[in-house]
This record gives C-alpha cells, structure tokens and sequence, in this order.
C-alpha cells in the first residue's frame, strides 16, 4: 500500500485528463478478478491462510466476502489490505504493457462504496478505494484504459456465486431499494471517474455483471438499464460535457460540483429516481473528497470535465431470455455490449475438440447482437477452460480460435489475469487455463495478443456442422 499511495502522489502532479467515450482501437484486455471482488476458488490456498473456509456449497462456510466479514469482523479489513496489497501489484501492470493489454476491466463490489453498505446487516471489508485508486493510477501511467465493472451488486443479482460477494439464493436486487443503491454507486462512480485524477484512464462503467439469465426473474430491469444511462448522464450534463438530446433544464448558480449536483436534482430532465440517487451521492462524494484530498476538485474551485461522455455498459441482450429488456434501448451516448462464453460450463458445444473449434469459429454472436442494436460488443470474459482433458496442442489452437473470433468485435477481455499457483491448484493445472500471464509463459497465448500461432486455425472449421453456433 505504501508503494501505491507513492504512485499515486508523485504521478498527480503530471496528470493529465483522457478522453473518455469508447476506444477507437481493438480491445486486448484482462480482467483483475479476485482482487476488489475475491472468489476463493481462484487462490484457495490463500483463501485458507487468510481465515477462509472451502465447501462444496458456498453457503454453507466462509467462502465469500461476506461470510468473511461477518466472521472476522475485527481483522477482516486487515486480511483484505494484505490481499489487495499483493494480489495485484505493479509489476503486472508493467507485465501487461510488455504483452500489449491495452484495456483492464475491474471487477468491483458495491461495497467499494462504504456509505452503501448497511451495517451490521451486512457486512463487508473496508478500505478497498484506496487501492482502486493507487491500481488505476498505475494503470492510467500505463497507457491502459479501464472499465469499472459493477460486479457484485446490492442485495445480490445471482444467486449461489461467488462473484456477488455474498453466496445466497435469496436474491433480492431487482427490487426499488437496491435499485437505488446501485444507481448512487453509479452517480459516485460517474463523479469520481471525471474528477478524480486517479481515475483517468477509465474510459466505461458497467451497470450489472451477469444478471440472472431468466428475464422473468429480474423484474424493472429494464427500468433500471435506463435509470442507469440517465444517472452517468446528468452527473456529466451537471458537469457540462454536452450530450446530445439532453440539458439540464434548470439553472446553476454554483461554482463548485457537489453544490451544482445538488441543483441538478430539481432539472425535469431526470425522473425521481435518478434525482434521489444523485441527491443520495453527494454527502459520499463529500466524504470521499475529504478522505482523499480531493476537496478542490469536489468542493473549492470552479469545475469543468475536459473529457468526454463516459460510455455506459451492459451485457448483452441475448445475455437474457424470456422476454428481456433490449439495452440498446437505454443508450444515449456511446455505449458498449458486454458478453461472456465460457465452454466449460456446458451448454455451447459437445465436449470434444472439434465441436469446440466449429462452434467458436463460426459464432454468430456478434451478428445477432448488432441485427438488435447491440454493437459494439465486446467478449468480457472467457478463457481456456473445457468439458474435457485438454492436450496442450488443442490448448494452442483453442486460444487462436477464440481470439480470431472475438476479434470481429470490439475486442476481447481474459479472465482473468492471474490464479494462484499452489498445491491446492494442483501446481499450474487451474492457472494453465485461467491465468493470461501463465497462458502467455506457457505459449498459449501469444506474447503480441493480436498475434496467432495459427492465422488460419479456423479454416478447417467455418460452415461446419457439428455443433451449436450461438
């Protein structure tokens, strides 16, 4: 923590603001998982040195955040400085830069927030933004661009994962409460990502990371999609970043943020719930500022973002079925599609090498999303894992495979950067098809991520017929 917090202080003093909006290069990026949102089957041993527990069913022990928390609840902001200070470090920022990752997507919880959190009900570790923002300013020295996932929600968005923070089935954010909780987390987010210098290089927020398949359970999502857009928007319009279609619609007299937030709340621009989560942000952004020494961006001087609309994120529409709610329908600005494959999981291919192959190689994905409105589309997460006993020579040919094919897109982003490497992982085993860095030390994956072993390694495959192209 000491060596971030120095990064962050020298590397302010030579800040200068990006430009938001989405990128106009081809995404090559990872994801940090298990850092700020920590999912104890990717460092299990680790996960047990800290106090953890492993089980079959992840409500049944400490197997989340959460369970952590409520167990541990003198030590567990301690443990968790330990991890954050060591899981992800500087010098894999600099590994990135040396294997071309230009893009980093962040998996955060809710609790990122710390007024969000309602204790004692619930329970999380604190002091996580410091290091997001020591992490960012590394990665913006860099050169590398970043998107703010939202990948653990308020009162939970899936049931029985790891990911949400809490592993529960009773799932209880598509509700107007945490709704709500979710839209301040984005107005703070918003604010932060514009006037914080630290956060320079984010250039996308995404609003919910794999919301329960089934449309049917996720009642207002919809609702929620738009709520979602008209927030980062009416913290940008406060901001005065034109967007087009938009205006406040109400003076403002204030010469500093915080106080012209609070006017905004009165634009007929936004409906209540927007207002209320902007209006529910401020005291937060005011105590972060404080934190933080950011009161003269927040708070003392005359305010004005030199960068552009952030571009606003969803996972796709297909991502859902059973009637779901479309996203493109609540764009206004630029706007990216988020989808994950993971064959692993069954459901894609028959479990054999050339199904695998024939089916990646002739994804029709991006076509179905763009036929909607959903586009562009990036592939947010996949990796090497399969139903089946790889051969490292298959392993070659199926990490070609995926990038030839995500790369008709806009790109693709790995998860995850890094696993642990333990006896519990059985040596290199879990990281061999998890771990960008070891998939590139391996061969796997190319050093150049625009490179392919094989460019043609999909040729025998296009049009074939023996497995599902969806």
């Amino acid at each position: 923590m000491r060596a971030l917090l120095l990064a962050l202080s020298l590397s302010s003093a030579l800040f200068s603001l990006v430009h938001a909006g989405l990128p106009d290069f081809k995404i090559y990026g990872v994801n940090l998982g298990s850092w700020l949102v920590l999912e104890a089957w990717m460092l299990p041993q680790e996960w047990l040195n800290m106090g953890g527990q492993i089980c079959s069913n992840c409500e049944d022990c400490i197997a989340t955040e959460f369970a952590f928390a409520k167990a541990y609840p003198d030590t567990v902001d301690e443990k968790f400085a330990q991890h954050w200070d060591t899981w992800f470090t500087q010098s894999h920022v600099a590994q990135f830069k040396e294997y071309g990752i230009n893009t980093v997507r962040v998996p955060l919880g809710y609790w990122i927030v710390e007024a969000l959190v309602n204790r004692p009900e619930e329970a999380y570790p604190r002091g996580g933004l410091a290091y997001l923002r020591g992490g960012l300013q590394w990665l913006q020295d860099a050169g590398i661009q970043v998107i703010l996932d939202h990948h653990a929600l308020p009162g939970v968005q899936t049931p029985d994962q790891q990911f949400t923070g809490n592993c529960t089935t009773n799932v209880q954010f598509y509700t107007p409460y945490n709704y709500h909780r979710a839209l301040v987390w984005t107005a703070v987010m918003t604010s932060l990502s514009h006037l914080d210098p630290a956060f320079g290089s984010v250039f996308a927020i995404e609003a919910v990371n794999e919301p329960i398949a089934n449309a049917a359970q996720t009642p207002d999502y919809g609702e929620f999609q738009k709520n979602f857009v008209l927030t980062v928007r009416a913290v940008e319009l406060t901001l005065g970043i034109p967007i087009t279609g938009m205006s406040l619609n109400t003076a403002t007299s204030s010469t500093n943020f915080t106080a012209a937030l609070g006017e905004a709340c009165s634009s007929p621009s936004f409906n209540p719930q927007v207002e209320a989560a902007i209006k529910d942000a401020i005291d937060i952004l005011l105590g972060i500022a404080s934190q933080f020494g950011l009161e003269n961006q927040f708070t003392s001087s005359a305010f004005q973002s030199s960068r552009s609309s952030l571009a606003t994120n969803f996972m796709d529409v297909n991502w859902q079925y059973n009637n779901p709610s479309n996203p493109a329908d609540a764009a206004i600005g630029p706007q990216g599609y988020d989808n994950h494959l993971y064959y692993s999981f069954g459901g894609v291919a028959a479990a054999n090498p050339d199904a695998y192959l024939t089916s990646v190689c002739n994804l029709q994905r991006i076509q179905a999303d763009a036929a909607l409105g959903d586009t562009p589309l990036w592939f947010g997460e996949w990796g090497l894992p399969t139903q089946f006993n790889a051969t490292d020579d298959f392993l070659y040919k199926w990490a070609d495979a995926q990038k030839w094919s995500y790369s008709k897109g806009a790109g693709w982003i790995f998860w995850n950067f890094k696993t642990e490497i333990s006896s519990l992982t059985n040596g290199t085993a879990l990281a061999r098809q998890w771990s960008y860095l070891e998939g590139v030390e391996m061969g796997f994956l190319t050093k150049d991520p625009t490179a392919y072993h094989d460019p043609n390694v999909c040729a025998p495959y296009i049009n074939g017929t023996n497995s599902t192209t969806s």
